[in-house]
């Protein structure tokens, strides 16, 4: 069974690997008792005058009975839950091929185990490969043209490839043990699987993207770069075949495996018939700090101390009935310019590995729902009341590419000139001052305001020490939901999987690969092996 131990804590100048020690000295074992302990993760905790470093640990005995009485003796001892896949493969036969259709962590990771288990998918990503991807994104940043096809939202490894590469979530499923040590085998740092935060950072996650690609061909699947699925086929209520690039793929289960930016898939999927319904998400701007004083902020005194990673926070309250809080914190990053499509402008944050940059950035989001937007029932209206702001911010920006931006003291203020002072905004294309109040509706703008003076109480200096303002976000989630049943199948078209972010199911790189392995996991449990 296995036993995780957890709130062991060890200072800063200890290895973290003497919480193995001080766990088994809790629990009083001896050595013949143990099969196996090991660091399993660790978080820093800043909360009280002394940091430390808090950690859990994985404990195996040759005696299951003794790890039972463990669980029920102790109160920060649990049964460590299995990541193994089971499943009793189906014995309908494919009228088609598997199709996936998008490359990003849900679509990988559908794909990837489903060649593990003997399928052989096709993928189908309308982005570029990584190669070409970061090359036409980085000539974009440069003040190029921007490629419609290949940007931050559209290719190889999806939007989460030009982020942080957070690996963090909310879901607690076993199986998030599983894609962290795929993420390990394909490159990623050994150093994810036991962090309580871990991240890769930009720079890795390309490799490690690739990596991964090269399994899936290596097992028999197919990967297809510049391949929108552009329509579906449907016939008596079954997906017959799609068609990509103008070809008719005969097809016997499609995973939507959309990024959340797929809107014109999105409209295509209505037109054939695919339910969707609008569904809450946020929108608001990214907000830039010196590392070093959200360091100071969060750790005080040991500030700079070489054990320490730099600091982090998130952030959240509730204005007026509205969620407000911060998103996808990049320590030690960079603003970047996230849109894909012409005359608008839109932003991410986005880090490497070490998380070295001088400024730290996150998003500032304002929770908004269908009943917000012009048409509630139509679902469409997100898409359309985001791409209105994305617009307005691109005029705002003097049509040229630059972002609107205020320094955060005067936007709460509601005066003061824009006056550029420590802190140096990273947002390649450059930054053009303007109001937030003719970009926002006022429910946003007044509860982003709000929201940002409680966390300048919760965080020293939040609010000011000349942080600066970036707009616009609003692909922190899908504006739509794709609904479907417990097996996993549209509630239009029986062989269709909604599947991650852009399905509605996912928010982040963990959530959207899991949902990728169990959507693979409800496809090999219905049909049989081709």
């Amino acid at each position: 069974m296995a036993v995780i131990v957890s709130q062991i804590k060890t200072s800063l100048s200890e290895p973290h690997e003497n919480a193995v020690g001080k766990a088994l000295a809790r629990l009083r074992l001896s050595a013949s008792e143990i099969k196996s302990a090991k660091l399993y993760k660790t978080s820093v905790d800043a909360r009280h005058n002394e940091i430390t470093f808090v950690s859990s640990v994985f404990i195996e005995l040759y005696n299951n009975d003794k790890e039972s009485e463990l669980v029920k003796n102790y109160p920060n001892v649990r049964a460590y839950d299995t990541r193994e896949l089971s499943l009793k493969y189906g014995t309908k036969p494919l009228s088609g091929k598997i199709c996936i259709a998008g490359f990003g962590p849900a679509g990988m990771f559908c794909a990837l185990t489903l060649c593990e288990f003997g399928y052989k998918p096709i993928v189908f990503e309308r982005g570029a490969k990584m190669g070409e991807r970061i090359t036409a994104v980085e000539n974009f940043w440069n003040g190029g043209r921007l490629n419609e096809s290949a940007n931050v939202q559209f290719g190889e490894g999806g939007a989460g490839t030009f982020s942080d590469g957070k690996l963090t979530t909310r879901i607690n499923d076993p199986l998030c043990t599983r894609v962290l040590e795929k993420f390990a085998e394909f490159g990623a740092p050994a150093e994810i699987l036991t962090k309580a935060k871990p991240h890769i950072g930009t720079d890795k996650l390309r490799n490690v993207v690739v990596n991964l690609r090269n399994r899936i061909i290596e097992l028999g699947g197919e990967v297809r770069f510049l391949s929108p699925v552009e329509r579906l086929n449907i016939k008596s209520g079954q997906l017959s075949s799609i068609s990509v690039n103008g070809e008719e793929i005969p097809c016997g289960a499609l995973v939507l495996a959309l990024g959340h930016s797929a809107h014109d898939t999105f409209k295509e999927l209505l037109k054939c018939g695919i339910e969707l319904v609008p569904k809450a998400f946020s929108v608001g701007a990214r907000i830039e700090h010196l590392q070093s004083d959200i360091d100071n902020a969060l750790y005080g005194k040991f500030a700079g101390h070489p054990a320490l990673p730099p600091a982090e926070y998130a952030l959240s309250c509730h204005i007026n009935g509205r969620g407000v809080y911060t998103f996808c914190m990049c320590p030690g990053g960079f603003v970047v310019a996230s849109q894909n499509s012409a005359g608008t402008v839109l932003t991410n944050g986005m880090s490497n590995f070490d998380r070295a940059g001088k400024n730290a950035n996150s998003a500032v989001l304002v929770s908004v729902t269908p009943d917000d937007f012009d048409s509630p029932k139509n679902p469409l209206s997100g898409v359309d009341f985001v791409h209105r702001l994305e617009e307005r911010a691109f005029t705002l920006g003097k049509s040229t590419g630059r972002a609107p931006a205020m320094l955060t003291r005067e936007f709460i203020g509601n005066s003061g000139a824009f006056s550029l002072g420590k802190v140096t905004p990273t947002y390649p294309l450059g930054i053009e001052s303007a109001d937030f109040r003719e970009l926002f509706p006022e429910y946003i703008s007044e509860s982003l305001a709000e929201g940002i003076r409680q966390f300048d109480r919760k965080i020293k200096g939040f609010s000011d020490n000349d942080s600066v303002l970036t707009a616009i976000e609003t692909r922190s989630s899908s504006p739509v939901r794709i609904p479907r049943n417990d097996l996993g199948e549209s509630l239009s078209v029986e062989n269709l999987y909604p599947c991650g972010e852009g399905a509605g199911y996912a928010g982040g790189i963990m959530s959207a690969a899991v949902d990728g392995v169990k959507t693979a996991v409800r496809i090999m449990e219905k049909f049989r092996r081709e």
